[in-house]
C-alpha cells in the first residue's frame, strides 16, 4: 500500500492527482450507512404518508444526483464518467432504521469510493430532511465504504 500523501505537491500545496498516464478500467464501489428512527417516522415511511412525500423516492433520486455532483463538493476529486449509480434502502423494524446502499460504476481512470460514499450520504440526509418535522432526533451513522473493485489497488471488501 502507498503511503505517500498524493494530493500535495513538494512544497506542500494541495494539487489534483495527475491521472493522465493512468489506464481506464472498469471501476466500482458499494458504500452503505443509516439513518435511525422513531416509530411514527418507520411508519410513514413504509406507508408513504410523510407530509413531504415519497421519502425513499426522493432520498433515491437524491443520492443519484449526489453521485453526478461529487467533483462540486469534495475539493480535488476528479470529474468522471458515471456509467451506473443505484440507491437502495433496507427497512429494519426490528432496530428501527433504514439502511442505504449506494452502488456506483464507471469505466475510467479513477475509482468511485468518494461518489458511492457521497451518494449514501445525502439519501440519509434526504430522508433526514424530509422526516425532520416528526422527529428532529433521527441518527445517521454507520456511513463506509463496503466493497470496491478496479484500477491498480484493485479488490476491497469490508
Amino acid at each position: 500500500m502507498n503511503n505517500s500523501f498524493t494530493h500535495f505537491d513538494q512544497a506542500g500545496n494541495a494539487i489534483m492527482v495527475d491521472i493522465s498516464e493512468k489506464r481506464e478500467h472498469d471501476r466500482i464501489a458499494v458504500a452503505e450507512g443509516s439513518i435511525i428512527v422513531n416509530e411514527t417516522i418507520m411508519n410513514a415511511i413504509k406507508n408513504h404518508t410523510a407530509k413531504k412525500g415519497d421519502v425513499l423516492g426522493t432520498a433515491r433520486i437524491a443520492g443519484i444526483m449526489a453521485v453526478k455532483h461529487t467533483p462540486d463538493l469534495i475539493p480535488l476529486c476528479h470529474t468522471i464518467s458515471i456509467t451506473n449509480s443505484s440507491i437502495d434502502f433496507q427497512i429494519d423494524e426490528e432496530n428501527q432504521k433504514v439502511k442505504a446502499v449506494c452502488t456506483v460504476k464507471t469505466c475510467d481512470r479513477t475509482g468511485v469510493e468518494m461518489e458511492a460514499l457521497t451518494g449514501v450520504t445525502t439519501s440519509l440526509l434526504t430522508i433526514y430532511d424530509m422526516c425532520k418535522a416528526i422527529d428532529k432526533r433521527m441518527e445517521i451513522t454507520d456511513i463506509r465504504l463496503v466493497y470496491k473493485d478496479g484500477g491498480v489497488s484493485g479488490e476491497f471488501i469490508r
